[in-house]
């Protein structure tokens, strides 16, 4: 990305199944397939909004092999190998109004939320959640997911604390997902045993916030389970209160035959 251009990615890793992909064969290591659409604008008030550009890029192993431009209006082979490619789709009307009327539909389309959110430089403060989940119901573990939503720019980092220390091991990282109004999300699991005291925290920190987000949980006994250690502490008080009668009755009746 230039100077004083902002790029938004709109698609990564579609597969491409194509002549081209045929005639070249992956590489033992490195290897790589992907393909961008991409949208470029200059910063407010730098150019008029009829200078969006929409590009899109193919990779393989890594390099740029292929690319339409709108601001050209035609593919181009960056590689020998993905000429014939670019020839074919350059004869092709219907490819060719389709690839050229992206520029509109993926980029002028949402240059203004775009220009608003990254040029702009706004910044939105993430909303933190903690979500118990027990898949087992007689299992003794519990997966706690800390959610992060609706928070802009993209670039987080969450950890989770148990009992004030930060925890590594049974912790999952999720994929950041951008939403459809240009905020991100971010999940991040910890597998554990809650006992009883314990007290967890999901710490988020971003770049909207001065201090982190602190979001805490702590297991709760469930009425059942409480309902059952009830029941089962009166079931004991009766226990003792029926053999100490049984005692007594008996040590009374061999009083009586001793007398």
């Amino acid at each position: 990305m230039g100077p004083g251009l902002i790029l938004l990615e709109m698609l990564v890793g579609l597969a491409w199944t194509s002549q081209t992909e045929r005639r070249l064969k992956a590489p033992a290591a490195h290897f790589l397939m992907q393909e961008k659409y991409e949208c470029h604008f200059l910063p407010d008030g730098a150019a008029p909004r009829g200078e969006v550009w929409f590009l899109f890029r193919h990779f393989w192993d890594r390099q740029e092999v292929l690319r339409f431009d709108s601001r050209q209006g035609y593919f181009q082979a960056l590689s020998p190998l993905t000429e014939p490619e670019a020839r074919g789709w350059n004869r092709d009307p219907q490819t060719l109004r389709y690839y050229r009327a992206a520029q509109e539909r993926f980029c002028g389309h949402n240059y203004g939320a775009a220009r608003e959110a990254q040029v702009l430089g706004r910044t939105v403060e993430p909303l933190v959640k903690i979500s118990p989940t027990k898949g087992d119901p007689l299992a003794h573990h519990t997966l706690l997911i800390c959610t992060a939503a609706g928070y802009y720019p993209p670039g987080i980092d969450i950890k989770w604390l148990k009992n004030g220390q930060e925890q590594t091991q049974g912790v999952g990282y999720d994929d950041e997902i951008q939403n459809a109004d240009w905020t991100y999300q971010y999940q991040v699991m910890l597998e554990t045993v809650p006992q009883r005291g314990d007290v967890y925290a999901c710490q988020v920190e971003h770049k909207s916030v001065k201090e982190p987000i602190s979001v805490q949980w702590e297991p709760q006994t469930s009425d059942s389970a409480k309902s059952k250690v009830w029941t089962g502490a009166v079931g004991a008080v009766l226990g003792l209160v029926f053999v100490a009668v049984g005692l007594y009755l008996y040590l009374k009746s061999r009083k009586g035959l001793l007398s």
